[in-house]
């Protein structure tokens, strides 16, 4: 690759004492998410994340050469936070029988147990009334138990855990039987669920820690931030609201467009609008022109209004699309990069064969290939021309992936229902 994307790789591996010291300190003021997983985008001139999840699934598309880093990560993360833990609660998704998720569930299962913590899978779902065994592709099963809600914690029968971990996103809401566990520590926070949480302040966040991040380098913070805009009470299926939704497209792509021009950019601009809460790849759609959206199809429409467990949505936000460069095995791809505490410690490609340079990768027919993450991102190659290192590239995607976990941090801190407030 060519252009500015290899300038800002060259900047960023010539600061790298400077951008390590900066998230040191960071990290001394703010609390990371225990876990997180960040979909990044390489367009050749600009490098940018498009979605952090804070309850990350794909675990078992981590290699064994990058378990060791995150057995490390969880050693340092469950130390500050329990270290006389014994016992861990995993608390899955409530109806995902998904072979490739149970085979998540194992993996974390792996790693916690590699780290010195029993670890096993706690079920909230109505379904689960009883222990109930599932068979993994590989031959391998895993356990399922109903949790057991006491006064002011949670458990299975015969174990007690110190910590409970969340690998559900609490879409539909925080269940009560999760709510008022004062006496145990639930990761990542309620708040951090989709009930609560909202991409478009995730991505306030992450401008105000891109701009900080591109006067340490001194480059231009839009090389690595999406521009952004938020639309509130939508509704695709009445049509309603949709003049004020192409009116903010139109906005957003006219300034992209002078971006573009700024550095000589020929291609040609485009708009994801996506539900400002959920996940799943649901609700998304790329827009290339505002007045596109006057010709959506019902079907269009009534995807654009239902995201995961069924829930209807009104709010969007409009995001500047980052087209992907990278390629493997002939289809189009984008790096997702996985962390553990303030560590990064894996990662691999999305890829998806039907899919264009400009559209969401995060849908059904999607697959993965490893990155070779665990002896590259730690590990980078100064002197190096710009473009021929995979270690340096590699370091680069790990560089946007904690500044997309420091925004995760400040995102948290701002909406913590418990935060003590001083006057």
């Amino acid at each position: 690759m060519t252009g500015p994307i290899n300038e800002l790789e060259q900047r960023i591996i010539d600061s790298m004492p400077a951008i390590e010291r900066w998230f040191r300190l960071e990290w001394m003021e703010h609390t990371p998410p225990f876990y997180s997983s960040v979909d990044i985008r390489n367009s050749g001139f600009k490098l940018a994340p498009v979605d952090t999840n804070l309850f990350p699934g794909n675990w078992n598309n981590l290699t064994d050469q990058m378990l060791p880093l995150a057995v490390q990560a969880t050693m340092a993360a469950i130390e500050k936070i329990c270290p006389e833990a014994r016992n861990l609660l995993i608390i899955p998704e409530n109806h995902n029988r998904n072979p490739s998720y149970l085979m998540n569930l194992a993996q974390l299962q792996r790693i916690f147990k590699m780290a010195g913590l029993n670890a096993r899978l706690g079920s909230i779902s109505p379904d689960i009334k009883k222990p109930t065994e599932l068979k993994l592709p590989n031959g391998e099963t895993v356990l399922l138990e109903p949790v057991i809600r006491t006064k002011r914690r949670i458990g299975l029968k015969y174990f007690d855990p110190c910590t409970i971990l969340l690998n559900n996103d609490l879409s539909a809401g925080a269940p009560g039987i999760l709510e008022e566990l004062y006496e145990q520590y639930l990761l990542p926070p309620l708040h951090a669920g989709w009930s609560v949480r909202r991409k478009s302040r995730h991505f306030q966040s992450y401008e105000e820690v891109a701009k900080r991040f591109g006067k340490l380098l001194g480059i231009d913070h839009w090389l690595i931030n999406p521009l952004f805009a938020k639309v509130e009470q939508l509704d695709f299926n009445e049509g309603t609201g949709l003049d004020n939704l192409a009116t903010q497209v139109d906005a957003l792509l006219t300034k992209v467009r002078r971006k573009y021009k700024e550095y000589g950019i020929k291609e040609k601009p485009f708009a994801i609008v996506k539900a400002d809460n959920g996940t799943y790849g649901m609700g998304v759609m790329t827009v290339r022109d505002a007045k596109e959206l006057d010709d959506l199809t019902k079907k269009a429409r009534n995807k654009m209004g239902i995201i995961k467990d069924g829930l209807s949505v009104q709010d969007f936000i409009i995001q500047e699309g980052v087209q992907t460069s990278e390629r493997m095995n002939d289809a189009v791809a984008e790096p997702v990069v996985y962390t553990l505490d303030r560590y990064v410690v894996g990662g691999f490609y999305r890829m998806h064969p039907e899919r264009g340079i400009d559209e969401n990768l995060n849908a059904p027919g999607s697959s993965y290939v490893p990155l070779a993450f665990a002896h590259s991102t730690h590990m980078p190659q100064p002197g190096m021309h710009p473009g021929a290192s995979a270690p340096n590239r590699f370091y680069m995607y790990g560089v946007i992936a904690r500044l997309a976990m420091l925004a995760a941090s400040y995102e948290l801190e701002a909406t913590n229902p418990d935060a003590e407030v001083y006057d």
